[in-house]
Parts: C-alpha cells; structure tokens; sequence
C-alpha cells in the first residue's frame, strides 16, 4: 500500500453488526450489517454483503445486497451482482446489466435538489419470485 493511499477499514464476511457505523475513511463491508452506515469516505459493499439500512457515503460500489436508501456525495456504482431495495440518490449513477434495482433514483451532476423523481425497475432473471412481485408492485405504481 502506497504512504498516501487512504486507509480502508473491512468488515469481513464473518462479522454480523447490528447499529449504526460511522468512520471518516474508506470502509469495506463483505458481512451483515443492520443499521446506518455513515461513511465520509467510500464504501464497497462486497458481493457477500448484506445491509438492512440507510447508506450515507461519499461515493458508493454496490456488488451485494441492500435494503434501505443510498446517497452519495459524488458517484453509486452497482455492479452485476448488486441487489438493490431502496431509493439511490448522487452526482453519478453507473449501472451494470443483470442489476435488480427496485425503488426510486435521483441522478443530478448539478447536486441541487430534484422533484417528482420516477420510480425506476431494474430485474436480473434470479431475482426471488418475491423480489419480482415488488417489482411488478412498483411497475404498476408508475403507470399510475
């Protein structure tokens, strides 16, 4: 590691959490956290990753699962393997093919605030028989 790499904190994926986490750094999370986390660095949620709770960072990479609210103050990357249940907002928005994604996006490079956002749906083909039925859920919501 470089001398002025930034230090990265990992929550491995034997390590369950329940509260909120808060650091100043960089934070890798590949275990089970239910709870805020609270970022002022970036954050790579693994693969194995499985977050019931409100993320707050300044740039985020999505590989696992997350069920609450996302922002970041610059750039959310979800990756293929990414499983999505929230409402996203940030500067920046890169999504991979095979994503599923239920709940609302707020993508703005200017940072001020946006109104009415659309609810946008995203299924990969091994979403969960439930996780299809939300989706429908939100679909039908959206025609409205």
């Amino acid at each position: 590691m470089d001398n002025d790499a930034t230090p990265q904190s990992v929550i491995s994926s034997e390590v369950e959490i329940t509260g909120t986490i808060k650091g100043s750094g960089s934070l890798r999370i590949d275990g089970k956290l239910e709870g805020e986390l609270h970022c002022a660095g970036d954050a790579v949620i693994g693969k194995s990753a499985q977050i019931k709770g409100n993320i707050v960072v300044s740039s985020a990479c999505i590989e696992g699962a997350v069920h609450g609210n996302i922002t970041a103050k610059d750039r959310i990357e979800m990756k293929s393997t990414a499983r999505v249940t929230g409402d996203i907002r940030a500067k920046r928005l890169s999504v991979e093919d095979g994503v599923m994604f239920v709940g609302r996006s707020e993508v703005n490079p200017s940072g001020s605030p946006i109104s009415d956002v659309a609810p946008v749906v995203t299924e990969a083909a091994e979403a969960t028989e439930d996780e299809r039925a939300e989706a429908a859920t939100v679909r039908s919501f959206a025609r409205r």
